[in-house]
């Protein structure tokens, strides 16, 4: 049994990366007297490699939760065991399957100690012999595979703080990453061993125990390029084909070209999507469902949710503002009824989902709902004449611009919104329409676009605007943020459970607020 870890910060404030970790409270076991220091360089492209680390660390990258999916990957980096090369195979492939609602690991792990300040240099000169290289690396490989074991053993006793399934703790790695890889998964009990693979061009050793494979479920993917210049492709498509003959769910990419240790460079040829097929075939796997889906995604399986994803992607090259969201009801609703005082509510998903959340509230009041899920401000002007003028109300309310700040259709631009604002005004005001501007609700930060910072400002920004165009113009301006707002300036989960669309009961307060800002707005001469 490993010792429960100790769990120190070091880096809480790097982009995409939550923390990182120390894998030991103390010395490394088996390294207690390494006493050289850790360096790293930077290779021309850019790329981080770290050298004669003494001191195993854990990078963690978890997704937003609503695209959380309940897998983790532990990443190794490559190198010979000498070196690791951090960012192409390490930071920018967790922060990839990030982006795919994998929570990532990126595994710093012990290396052999080099002597000069010339890692290149000095690997290069001992890969002229590959058996003496094997013989330097042995007794540092089984050091890195407890280090593998021990994080594999950290994450799922950590199953509940990363919101992760322990039967879906997978492993992948680079080259001696990879090799890694294998090694951590022949070496380990259940307790420690993944429960898929992942091996991307590594250095398959040429020993008994790799044609062990379990009876269990285990998949394996591989990648790699024919002109692989250590020659690795021959031991690889062996390295499949005993797996496949196992019975066990394998897939095996071999690209033309590519040379070795690819990674996630861009050389313009395949190799530069093979993290596509990856991810494909974790998608074939399960491994990528959802864990909490949207409303809207229940039931359905990836093909109908693909389709429909197809299907708006047509839709909005054909019709950008989605004007034939509303044309046919629009054209059954018809004029306003003799004697009855028609109001039309505008804006995006927050005026959407309220039409559906509150029908009652809607029918009663003669309230017609013509928010649209996604819009920004240009997109909602574009579609005013149709979605408000033709229907003939006596006030509108709008409320847009939330989708601005996300950047949903484009760069935020402020002036930009409060302009398309200010032509909405105009447009109402010349059919002899009141006005009423909502404020923007508040929102601390968008599960879709997690890399929008500093909302709240920019929230408060706008509705500053709003209120200024709202006093210019005379009309009325109903303040929900000031209301509705919690500590951080955002939505409490009461109000918001994804921070961003109200629940029934933040419809409830609003419904009272526009009720009254109506009934008030339509009393005045």
């Amino acid at each position: 049994m490993f010792r429960k870890l100790c769990i120190l910060l070091l880096i809480s404030s790097l982009a995409f990366s939550q923390k990182t970790i120390k894998l030991y409270p103390s010395a490394a076991p088996g390294s207690e007297n390494w006493n050289w220091k850790e360096s790293e360089i930077k290779t021309p492209d850019g790329n981080t490699i770290s050298y004669n680390v003494v001191e195993p660390t854990l990078s963690i990258y978890l997704p937003d939760k609503n695209k959380a999916t309940g897998t983790a990957m532990l990443v190794a980096p490559g190198g010979a065991f000498h070196i690791l090369s951090m960012d192409s195979e390490g930071h920018q492939v967790a922060k990839m399957l990030q982006s795919k609602g994998v929570a990532a690991f990126v595994l710093k792990y012990r290396v052999v100690q080099l002597k000069t300040t010339n890692p290149f240099a000095e690997l290069s000169e001992k890969m002229k012999d590959f058996k003496k290289l094997d013989e330097e690396n042995a007794p540092v490989i089984e050091l890195a595979i407890k280090d593998a074991q021990t994080a594999l053993k950290h994450i799922r006793d950590n199953a509940t703080e990363y919101d992760i399934n322990t039967d879906r703790v997978g492993m992948m790695g680079f080259s001696a990453g990879g090799t890694l890889t294998l090694g951590a998964f022949y070496a380990s009990s259940k307790e420690t061993k993944p429960n898929f693979i992942a091996p991307i061009y590594p250095y398959v050793p040429a020993v008994d125990y790799l044609k062990n494979i379990p009876r269990e479920k285990y998949p394996i993917f591989i990648a790699l390029a024919d002109n692989d210049n250590l020659g690795f492709a021959p031991a690889n498509a062996q390295l499949y084909l005993d797996w496949h003959n196992a019975g066990q769910a394998a897939e095996m990419h071999i690209y033309e070209k590519g040379l070795h240790g690819f990674g996630m460079n861009k050389n313009k040829i395949p190799t530069d999507t093979w993290h596509e097929r990856l991810t494909d075939w974790m998608k074939l796997q399960g491994y990528l469902k959802k864990k909490y889906p949207n409303q809207w995604e229940i039931g359905k399986t990836d093909d109908q949710l693909e389709a429909e994803a197809k299907k708006n992607a047509e839709r909005e090259r054909r019709d950008w503002t989605n004007l034939g969201r509303y044309r046919e009801a629009n054209a059954k609703i018809g004029a306003p009824k003799s004697g009855k005082t028609r109001v039309v509510l505008t804006g995006d998903s927050i005026t959407d989902g309220w039409a559906y959340a509150s029908p009652d509230f809607f029918e009663i009041n003669n309230y017609v709902g013509r928010g649209i899920s996604g819009q920004t401000s240009p997109q909602t002007l574009l579609r005013f004449r149709q979605d408000v003028i033709d229907l003939k109300p006596k006030l509108v309310v709008i409320n847009i611009g939330i989708n601005d700040i996300a950047e949903n259709t484009g760069d935020y631009m402020p002036e930009f919104t409060l302009g398309n604002y200010r032509s909405m005004i105009e447009i109402a005001k010349a059919n002899k329409i009141k006005v009423i501007l909502a404020s923007v609700l508040p929102a601390y930060s968008f599960p879709w676009r997690p890399e929008i910072k500093d909302i709240p400002t920019k929230v408060i920004a706008l509705n500053e605007g709003i209120k200024k165009l709202a006093d210019e113009y005379g009309v009325s301006y109903l303040d929900y943020f000031n209301t509705l707002k919690d500590g951080r300036n955002g939505l409490s989960k009461e109000m918001a459970e994804d921070g961003v669309h109200p629940t029934k009961a933040c419809y409830a307060i609003m419904e009272k607020m526009v009720k009254a800002a109506i009934d008030k707005e339509l009393a005045r001469k």
